[in-house]
Protein backbone atom coordinates (compact mmCIF):
# COMPACT_ATOMS: atom_id res chain seq x y z
CA UNK A 1 0.00 0.00 0.00
CA UNK A 2 1.39 3.21 -0.90
CA UNK A 3 1.89 6.00 1.84
CA UNK A 4 -0.93 8.51 0.38
CA UNK A 5 -3.09 5.64 0.36
CA UNK A 6 -2.27 4.66 4.10
CA UNK A 7 -2.80 8.24 4.93
CA UNK A 8 -6.34 8.42 3.50
CA UNK A 9 -7.65 4.72 4.88
CA UNK A 10 -6.09 5.84 8.40
CA UNK A 11 -8.29 9.53 8.45
CA UNK A 12 -10.71 7.54 6.95
CA UNK A 13 -10.84 4.74 10.06
CA UNK A 14 -10.38 7.50 12.15
CA UNK A 15 -13.10 9.74 11.47
CA UNK A 16 -15.68 6.83 11.64
CA UNK A 17 -14.64 5.65 15.75
CA UNK A 18 -16.77 7.38 17.14
CA UNK A 19 -19.88 6.21 15.70
CA UNK A 20 -18.52 2.73 16.70
CA UNK A 21 -18.63 3.55 19.38
CA UNK A 22 -21.63 4.73 19.89
CA UNK A 23 -22.98 1.92 17.95
CA UNK A 24 -21.40 -0.33 20.14
CA UNK A 25 -22.73 1.09 22.94
CA UNK A 26 -26.10 1.46 22.16
CA UNK A 27 -25.82 -2.72 21.81
CA UNK A 28 -24.38 -3.32 24.64
CA UNK A 29 -27.49 -1.09 26.75
CA UNK A 30 -29.96 -2.92 24.73
CA UNK A 31 -28.72 -5.90 25.45
CA UNK A 32 -27.78 -7.02 22.11
CA UNK A 33 -24.71 -8.20 23.54
CA UNK A 34 -23.64 -10.74 20.57
CA UNK A 35 -23.68 -8.14 18.21
CA UNK A 36 -21.44 -5.90 20.71
CA UNK A 37 -18.96 -8.43 21.37
CA UNK A 38 -18.50 -8.59 17.21
CA UNK A 39 -18.48 -5.13 17.08
CA UNK A 40 -15.98 -4.80 20.42
CA UNK A 41 -13.20 -7.36 18.27
CA UNK A 42 -13.75 -5.28 15.07
CA UNK A 43 -12.91 -2.21 16.71
CA UNK A 44 -9.77 -3.73 19.05
CA UNK A 45 -8.87 -5.30 15.83
CA UNK A 46 -8.97 -1.95 14.14
CA UNK A 47 -6.94 -0.17 16.81
CA UNK A 48 -4.47 -2.83 16.15
CA UNK A 49 -4.21 -1.68 12.48
CA UNK A 50 -4.15 2.07 13.58
CA UNK A 51 -1.00 1.44 15.77
CA UNK A 52 0.69 -0.16 13.29
CA UNK A 53 -0.35 2.16 10.74
CA UNK A 54 0.76 5.54 12.94
CA UNK A 55 4.39 3.44 13.24
CA UNK A 56 4.72 3.20 9.37
CA UNK A 57 3.64 6.75 8.89
CA UNK A 58 5.50 8.07 11.46
CA UNK A 59 8.73 5.83 10.33
CA UNK A 60 7.92 8.01 6.37
CA UNK A 61 8.37 11.49 8.12
CA UNK A 62 3.85 11.67 8.32
CA UNK A 63 3.02 13.82 11.38
CA UNK A 64 0.56 11.62 13.64
CA UNK A 65 -0.82 13.01 16.53
CA UNK A 66 -2.98 9.85 17.86
CA UNK A 67 -2.34 8.85 21.33
CA UNK A 68 -1.95 5.44 20.99
CA UNK A 69 -1.44 4.60 24.35
CA UNK A 70 -4.49 6.05 25.44
CA UNK A 71 -6.33 3.83 23.18
CA UNK A 72 -4.19 0.80 24.90
CA UNK A 73 -5.28 2.17 28.00
CA UNK A 74 -9.23 1.76 26.83
CA UNK A 75 -8.84 -1.31 25.66
CA UNK A 76 -7.63 -2.66 28.85
CA UNK A 77 -10.33 -1.15 30.77
CA UNK A 78 -13.06 -2.56 28.54
CA UNK A 79 -11.50 -6.04 28.39
CA UNK A 80 -11.42 -5.73 32.51
CA UNK A 81 -15.18 -4.80 32.35
CA UNK A 82 -16.39 -7.38 29.91
CA UNK A 83 -14.53 -9.56 32.51
CA UNK A 84 -16.28 -8.70 35.11
CA UNK A 85 -19.72 -8.86 32.22
CA UNK A 86 -20.25 -5.27 33.64
CA UNK A 87 -21.77 -4.36 30.11
CA UNK A 88 -23.22 -0.92 31.34
CA UNK A 89 -19.25 0.37 32.26
CA UNK A 90 -18.33 -0.93 29.09
CA UNK A 91 -21.11 0.75 27.63
CA UNK A 92 -20.13 4.48 28.99
CA UNK A 93 -16.61 3.80 28.17
CA UNK A 94 -17.61 3.83 24.55
CA UNK A 95 -20.05 6.51 24.52
CA UNK A 96 -18.27 8.98 26.79
CA UNK A 97 -15.07 8.16 26.91
CA UNK A 98 -13.88 6.40 23.84
CA UNK A 99 -16.52 8.57 21.08
CA UNK A 100 -15.37 11.66 22.85
CA UNK A 101 -11.65 11.13 22.67
CA UNK A 102 -11.72 10.21 18.89
CA UNK A 103 -14.18 12.80 18.04
CA UNK A 104 -11.28 15.86 19.56
CA UNK A 105 -8.72 13.48 17.64
CA UNK A 106 -10.51 14.80 14.41
CA UNK A 107 -11.16 18.09 15.58
CA UNK A 108 -7.87 18.50 16.88
CA UNK A 109 -6.50 17.18 13.30
CA UNK A 110 -5.08 13.92 14.79
CA UNK A 111 -5.63 12.39 11.06
CA UNK A 112 -2.41 12.21 9.60
CA UNK A 113 -0.87 15.42 7.75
Amino acid sequence: MEINELIESYNDYVKKIPGGAIYIANYLREDKLNDALIAIKAFSEGVLWLSQACDLLVKNGAEVALNIEQIQEFLIEVNDGLEKQDYVLVADMFEYEIAPFFEEVVRAKGTVQ
